[in-house]
């Protein structure tokens, strides 16, 4: 092996051993290559991210590869080059090593891939097919050979949302990666939305009684999380390079662009969301894809929540929905607060949809994933009346006469909207019990 190459692969084994982030790149840039050529090293690693071909790190081959074609590498590695001895030696075997954070969360100890395949009971071709660790899925248009099926969802207003559901064997496996893994990792506490233990109503009830809420909306929340955030969520838990990006790719997608054939020429998306979608992404319709992308935004919630701190305010998250709350000094401050959180939000990956961004003050109706907070948590009027007429017209006219959608267990879909209005507002749900009692089924 050639001195120049030598020192290719190693720095490559060396960025891949960290965070994938410019400021760590940077750091073990130069633990490797020494102090003397900082200028160089900077327009290395900002032409290596980006170069990169996907949001989460490459293969160690295609970096060594970018290293020995790349005019700056060549001008930072000069001395290394003439002295390969030099150069700290950092091509280690690969190991289970979880960060400080996460060690002492039981996980299945998987040190490479063939650990990985066999925990998962399937041969090491059949995991990297699953995982589309050579990227073919996302431009097959063969239905057999792609891992999800795709369906739209209308939206109130806008392009339909895309549904990415995998096929069994593919969900099978998600599963098991979401209750053997991903299950053990505690989420942040400000995280209400797909949290064992926590629901909307909880969310809700920290903004109840306050004088102003605020409530903003994450535009394409999983398809904007940030790959490398959930590559880098896996090696943390202490999986090694290769073994987390396998697992970042089984639980990930890449859309062929014929599914959007499918929807008339006005209904499609913009070319921008198209692209995105067509790239490495997680999956609307994946059981994993809830709990990476809480994970994943743990650094979001922090940084909110301590944002929040300073204005003297409260703040919780239900998936894409963020909601804050707080006294009249508060209220006084809202203009600089918003303008804050659209920075933090912007500089951890995600776009604020700045057309959801509702400012409710003391008076009018304050509302918290769907729940009324203005004193204390409450379902809304329109919603309440609602349900109450249509229980009404169950016992009036037959519940088959109101099941206007062809439910397949109409009685347990009202039943559950019974329940839910139980569970925020016991008193006011009685009457809506035993009209539901009442009815002939």
């Amino acid at each position: 092996m050639h001195a120049r190459e030598r020192v290719a692969r190693n720095l490559a084994a060396a960025l891949l051993a960290g965070a994938w982030t410019r400021r760590a790149l940077l750091q073990r840039t130069g633990a490797i290559l020494g102090r003397r050529t900082r200028v160089v090293q900077r327009a290395l690693i900002a032409d290596l991210i980006e170069s990169a071909p996907a949001d989460y790190p490459p293969s160690p081959e295609w970096l060594a590869a970018y290293f020995l074609g790349s005019p700056s590498f060549e001008k930072a590695s000069i001395s290394q080059v003439k002295n390969p001895r030099s150069v700290p030696v950092v091509l280690k075997p690969a190991r289970f090593a979880p960060a400080k954070r996460f060690a002492g969360i039981e996980v299945p100890r998987l040190a490479a891939p063939g650990d990985l395949a066999k925990w998962l009971g399937i041969s090491a071709d059949q995991l990297d097919w699953l995982s589309d660790a050579r990227r073919q899925h996302g431009v097959t248009d063969i239905p057999i050979l792609q891992h999800y099926r795709y369906a739209f969802a209308p939206k109130k207003s806008g392009p339909p949302r895309l549904l990415e559901i995998p096929k069994p064997r593919l969900m099978a496996i998600q599963r098991r990666i979401l209750h053997d893994i991903l299950d053990a990792v505690p989420t942040h506490d400000c995280a209400h939305g797909f949290v064992a233990g926590r629901s909307c109503l909880g969310a809700a009830q920290i903004h109840a009684g306050e004088r102003i809420v605020v409530t903003v909306d994450l535009k394409g929340f999983f398809l904007n999380t940030r790959l490398s955030r959930v590559h880098g969520t896996f090696r943390s838990l202490g999986y090694p390079w290769a073994v987390a990006r396998l697992l970042t790719g089984l639980c990930s997608s890449a859309a062929p662009k014929s599914v959007f054939t499918r929807l008339p020429v006005a209904s499609r998306h913009d070319w921008s969301t198209q692209k995105t979608y067509q790239s490495p992404h997680l999956p609307q319709g994946a059981p994993t894809s809830p709990a990476l992308a809480n994970l994943a935004a743990w650094h979001l919630d922090a940084r909110l929540q301590g944002l929040a701190r300073s204005f003297g305010a409260n703040y919780t998250r239900y998936a894409d929905d963020l909601a804050f709350s707080g006294d009249e000094a508060f209220a006084g401050r809202i203009k600089p607060f918003l303008a804050a959180v659209d920075g933090i939000v912007r500089d951890e990956g995600f776009v604020l949809n700045a057309q959801k961004t509702r400012v409710m003050r003391r008076g009018t109706c304050q509302r918290v994933t769907g729940i009324v907070v203005n004193d204390h948590v409450n379902v809304s009027r329109p919603v309440f009346d609602a349900l109450k007429a249509t229980l009404h017209n169950c016992i009036k006219n037959s519940p088959a006469a109101e099941n206007r959608a062809g439910l397949r267990d109409f009685r347990a879909h009202l039943d559950g909207r019974v329940t839910w209005v139980e569970n925020v507002n016991p008193a006011r749900a009685e009457r809506l019990r035993r009209m539901f009692n009442e009815i002939m089924w």
